[in-house]
């Protein structure tokens, strides 16, 4: 078999006689695919691949089950059937293709790649020019702050933020409650004071009015939360759906499950003994043997009424 790839017959050059020009395209260095190894093969390389895989791992398979037949029945490994004998001579021959085969792919891959870079290295300094122009043009553009478009009264506020002379915290009472308009100000002071930008910080569609010495302090902005539903919960005789705004994986699903063990029982009964607020004193000492001193003080339930006394004042 002859295994010599035969290359392309040269295409003829083509000329042009018009306004007795001539014009001779040579075309005689188009590029030639190289030889590859898996030419050889007299089948297909995706086939090829497919019988000597399954050859390998189905021989293999059977000589394992032989040799475990064989410890089972005390019989010595060495004496060996003409089908054992045939399913090791297939065994290493797959092996030595596959291993082969692999092996000559990588090298190949190599080779191509290290030509693919001399040639690369001929053309390179003709386009020096061309790629810094290019790589100028794909640098990462500076990240700004936000343009938003504010009134000369506001801009006017922003810039007594960022010097310091109007308190962040004062923006809402200085505005008469305009919650937005503060937020805004003070989400264009932070980013004047940092140099970056908080577009990715919602801000629009929030009613900032509604957490007003509540729950948020000098907001700037808004972080949306998913919500899920557990339920139904029943509770006292009454059904309630649970909403529940997280982002733990399994939290909701979980409190459903809970829900649902409730629910089948029978529902839960709650009862309210005392709704009110505690507080504690915090007692600081130098050493932490001084600590367990007042401890061990407080244990006496006279020196606890005492001492309780005093910071209930």
């Amino acid at each position: 078999m002859d295994l010599r790839r035969k290359l392309p017959p040269r295409p003829p050059s083509i000329t042009n006689n018009n306004n007795n020009k001539s014009v001779t395209v040579d075309r005689s260095t188009s590029p030639v695919p190289s030889p590859k190894a898996s030419d050889a093969l007299p089948l297909p390389l995706y086939l090829t691949n497919t019988i000597f895989f399954t050859l390998f791992f189905s021989v293999a398979y059977y000589l394992l089950h032989r040799w475990r037949d064989k410890i089972r029945s005390s019989t010595p490994l060495h004496v060996v059937t003409l089908s054992e004998l045939t399913a090791i001579v297939s065994l290493i021959a797959s092996f030595i293709y596959l291993l082969g085969f692999f092996g000559i792919d990588f090298v190949q891959s190599f080779i191509s790649t290290s030509r693919g870079e001399e040639e690369e290295d001929g053309c390179f300094d003709n386009e020096v020019e061309d790629g810094s122009e290019q790589q100028q043009q794909q640098q990462p553009k500076p990240r700004f702050i936000d343009q938003v478009l504010i009134s000369e009264e506001d801009e006017e506020i922003v810039k007594a933020v960022v010097s310091g002379s109007v308190p962040s915290y004062s923006l809402e009472s200085k505005l008469n409650e305009d919650c937005y308009r503060a937020a805004l100000i003070r989400r264009q002071a932070v980013e004047r004071m940092t140099g970056r930008s908080l577009l990715g910080l919602g801000m629009e569609g929030f009613d900032y009015k509604s957490i007003l010495g509540q729950c948020c302090e000098m907001p700037v902005g808004y972080v949306q939360v998913p919500v899920g539903i557990a339920g139904p919960l029943l509770v006292n005789g009454c059904e309630y759906m649970v909403p529940m705004a997280t982002t733990e994986g399994c939290l909701v699903a979980s409190a459903n499950r809970g829900c649902k063990a409730i629910y089948c029982s029978g529902g839960a009964t709650a009862i309210l003994l005392k709704d009110g607020m505690t507080r504690a004193p915090v007692v600081r000492f130098a050493t932490a043997e001084r600590a367990s001193q007042l401890k061990f003080f407080l244990e006496d339930g006279d020196n606890f009424d005492t001492l309780s006394v005093v910071f209930n004042k």
